[in-house]
């Protein structure tokens, strides 16, 4: 592929894509996505039936190409990836997201953080600046607080900014939804106020997750829903991120597995390794120290 332009990389890469996941393509479809002459979209046809001689076979009574048994991508469709531009109608040009109604489809989304902030705030981490922000939180209300961002993330059910707080020095996780405002500011950013000094985002930990022994009849589907290996999934994350992964997936981290219920098919076996670190008072079934480092 290495001897062919960016656009008709793309051209190529949306056939492929619209083989491996309707089945056919049509010539037209080629010329109404990418307004191109008929001719130019035979001599794309052509160009990835050369490329891939055993993945489609052309029907003269249909009028299109389908797929065949033999067929192997030219190109790397990631699985997350797909799913998650089919499920949302999100294309970047290589795929045939908004061509087709995709049989595919995700829970709405309950917030959506404002754009401007989202944007400021990655100025503001781009170019090592603070911000001042009007922040509310559940605790104290509103007020205006200085922070040094560093990472933006997406915890599976809300954003946040990881950040150091000015006012209590120290690093902490702010919801975007409840940012109202953001102004980069141009004062320079110490050294302590970087990621490298958040130790709970730098420090790695392991969380081994297994069959709730309890709550589940049937073990093996719960390997096959999380391609375990030998009835236990390693999941490594970052001390920081681990209890909203946790409260995600209803992980029972109980020492005990004392957690009752449906919801609950997952169990933290190692769960001595939450021992100590505070922000994990989200994760299901966790008793240790209640103080929590977010606002």
């Amino acid at each position: 592929m290495e001897h062919q332009n960016f656009a008709q990389k793309q051209r190529l890469a949306y056939i492929d894509f619209k083989l491996l996941f309707t089945g056919y393509i049509m010539r037209s479809e080629i010329v109404t996505r990418f307004e191109l002459g008929l001719a130019a979209a035979s001599r794309d046809l052509s160009l990835y039936k050369e490329r891939a001689p055993d993945n489609m076979r052309y029907d003269n009574g249909a009028k299109k190409y389908f797929i065949t048994n033999g067929f192997k991508p030219i190109f790397k469709h990631d699985t997350r990836t797909s799913l998650m531009k089919i499920a949302h109608q999100i294309s970047d040009s290589f795929d045939a997201v908004g061509d087709v109604d995709f049989p595919v489809t995700a829970p709405t989304q309950l917030n959506v953080p404002d754009l401007f902030v989202v944007a400021r705030l990655s100025q503001a981490v781009i170019n090592q600046r603070p911000v001042k922000v009007t922040y509310t939180s559940l605790t104290s209300g509103t007020s205006e607080r200085v922070l040094v961002p560093h990472t933006i993330v997406d915890n599976g059910l809300r954003w946040h900014v990881r950040a150091y707080d000015r006012k209590t020095q120290s690093f902490r996780d702010f919801v975007l939804t409840r940012i109202s405002d953001v102004a980069v500011l141009a004062d320079s950013v110490d050294e302590v106020e970087s990621a490298s000094y958040d130790t709970h985002w730098q420090a790695p930990l392991t969380l081994e997750l297994v069959p709730h022994p309890v709550n589940v009849q049937h073990p093996q589907a719960i390997e096959m829903d999380y391609g375990m290996d030998e009835g236990v999934l390693a999941v490594n994350t970052k001390v920081a991120l681990a209890g909203y992964l946790l409260r995600r997936w209803n992980v029972d981290c109980s020492g005990m597995a004392s957690l009752r219920g449906a919801a609950y098919q997952l169990h933290l076996r190692n769960s001595n390794v939450l021992d100590g670190i505070n922000e994990l008072v989200i994760a299901p079934g966790y008793s240790g120290n209640k103080s929590l480092n977010r606002s």
